[in-house]
């Protein structure tokens, strides 16, 4: 599989309609350079704050078909405009068209995420679902941004059999960079799938975060603004989701740790450890 990964420089508010445009260029130079997939970070192409002035849904199901490639898109899925309220969700268009698929951002459970900064500017609500999206290289789940740091939203994904773990993100991480790049490997590692993020950047002086891992290495990274390709090699990753740990294991990630590792009879144990007493 053939991942296109773009990490654009990006209009903010109020010009973010601006992006859907360049968005849709991005598909194109993805396509004729043979990707199957393209990722796009977090609000990309947008927009960014309630009430919403543009929806790019149909600009992005329509690239993705007449491309004939999978595309994940950011925006945002208002609720109340009288209440500023929505969802933040990245959304999976297909190649023939269908209606996309959508997963709307579970943690934290806000309100105060998207409010009162410079760039977003709405009133997010907390969902509770985890889908997962089948394609024709794979497994996809999507997550949103700093969701990265909850480990539980990536193994609920992988749980119901994502093999593809897609993490948006949102702007310049600044003192959070290296926690954050060491997050999207181990969220690779511990769940044995492949794990890629990528951020907007609004001019090329902002330090960027676009990445793929796999369980046993980092594929790509880059800080750069640009759309990058990046070879994907599932087979292996499904490989050592049929592996079982052992002494003698020589491995470079841990197999066995969806599978042979669980105890889930001890699970109401760790929810529970915080009434004993």
């Amino acid at each position: 599989m053939k991942m296109g990964v773009v990490q654009p420089i990006t209009h903010p508010p109020p010009d973010d309609e601006r992006n859907v445009q360049e968005a849709i260029d991005f598909v194109r130079r993805a396509a004729t350079l043979g990707a199957d997939i393209v990722l796009f970070p977090e609000s990309y192409p947008g927009p960014w704050r309630m009430p919403a002035s543009f929806d790019p849904t149909e600009a992005m199901v329509s690239v993705a078909k007449d491309q004939g490639v999978y595309v994940v898109y950011g925006t945002f899925e208002p609720i109340s405009e009288n209440d500023g309220t929505a969802y933040q969700i990245a959304a999976l268009a297909y190649p023939d068209g269908r209606e996309p698929g959508v997963y709307r951002r579970t943690h934290p459970p806000g309100p105060w995420l998207y409010s009162g900064g410079s760039d977003w500017e709405f009133n997010y609500v907390a969902a509770g679902e985890f889908p997962i999206f089948p394609t024709d290289f794979g497994v996809v789940g999507l997550g949103i941004c700093s969701e990265v740091y909850m480990p539980e939203v990536s193994r609920a994904l992988s749980l119901r059999g994502a093999e593809i773990l897609l993490l948006p993100a949102g702007t310049d991480k600044a003192r959070l960079w290296e926690t954050w790049r060491t997050l999207i490997w181990a969220r690779a590692i511990e769940n044995l799938a492949i794990v890629a993020t990528t951020q907007n950047l609004f001019t090329n002086r902002r330090h960027g975060l676009a990445m793929v891992a796999s369980p046993e290495q980092i594929l790509f990274e880059t800080t750069t603004p640009g759309l990058f390709l990046v070879e994907v090699d599932l087979d292996r990753v499904r490989e050592l989701r049929t592996l079982d740990d052992g002494a003698g294991s020589r491995n470079a990630a841990k197999a066995g740790v969806l599978t042979q590792w669980q105890r889930p009879e001890l699970y109401n144990q760790i929810l529970l450890a915080d009434q004993e007493g």
